[in-house]
């Protein structure tokens, strides 16, 4: 496995996978790795003759100062991580590598980030296009892969993709769970062991609101869940909603989509942490 720094090198390693014939997958992530990760570069392992993961917290998709600065980083752990699942290159760039003057392009699909954390973090699925869509420049997979878990944003690629024409295969791959059911995040490692406990009610309340919607409304379901994260000790929910999985607006029947999504947000502390679950799809 190499571990590259700098565009040249990357492009250098890149020339010569090329040369061979060899397919590229590419895992953009922001570094301190876990398992979710780890599935998201074996499955690219698995379907692509070379794996490129980028290792890089892009200040551009954050709109919170304090969380740009708190966000664990963890370069030699992820590269052990990386070498057991079988990555050919690693990029882990500076700030001022990928951002040598700052990018001003706008990137707007509405009305998919318009709304969630659209609406809660403004600004952060530009910043989130504008490091994508540089990655996606730098390396030319032919496939790249995401994870549900950040639902909304493996929307707003997939668009970004489609609108700008990347010749490449966007591939979303499921939510991975501790064993106890709790979304595994980067984040999770800035909980406490009794916070840790207490964000597991998240999952458990997505979990039996399932079952919940099979005999209750729209509106039912969204406040069976809204009531148990307000009961729920240290938890604050900033948003649940109840969406159409393709074009992520509200909806107000199950019989409105084939595909509905509920989305969350909960404050744990000052941790942040999302989750989704399906209910028909």
């Amino acid at each position: 496995m190499k571990i590259v720094h700098a565009i040249k090198d990357l492009q250098e390693a890149l020339a010569n996978l090329r040369a061979q014939g060899k397919t590229v997958g590419l895992v953009p992530t922001m570094g301190a790795l876990h398992a979710g990760h780890a599935s998201l570069v074996k499955r690219s392992v698995a379907e692509n003759d070379a794996t490129v993961v980028s290792v890089f917290v892009n200040p551009t998709q954050f709109n919170d100062k304090n969380d740009l600065a708190k966000y664990p980083r963890t370069l030699e752990a992820d590269c052990r991580l990386l070498e057991q699942c079988g990555a050919t290159v690693v990029f882990a760039p500076s700030v001022e590598e990928i951002y040598p003057e700052p990018d001003m392009r706008h990137f707007s699909f509405p009305p998919l980030d318009t709304v969630m954390e659209g609406a809660y973090r403004p600004g952060h699925f530009n910043g989130v296009c504008q490091i994508v869509s540089k990655l996606f420049d730098l390396v030319k997979p032919d496939r790249a892969y995401f994870g549900e878990k950040d639902f909304q944003q493996l929307a707003i690629i997939r668009e970004m993709v489609r609108q700008l024409k990347f010749p490449l295969q966007i591939v979303g791959c499921p939510i991975v769970r501790e064993a106890d059911g709790l979304a595994l995040s980067s984040r999770n490692t800035r909980l406490s062991a009794e916070q840790r406990q207490q964000a597991l009610k998240i999952s458990q309340t997505l979990f039996a609101s399932v079952d919940y919607a099979a005999t209750h409304t729209v509106a039912q379901t969204q406040q069976f869940v809204e009531d148990a994260i307000a009961a729920a000790p240290g938890l604050r929910l900033e948003y649940f909603e109840l969406v159409d999985g393709n074009t992520l607006q509200k909806i107000a029947d199950w019989a409105d989509t084939d595909y509905a999504v509920g989305c969350i947000t909960v404050f744990c502390g000052e941790v942040r942490l999302i989750d989704n679950i399906k209910y028909k799809s």
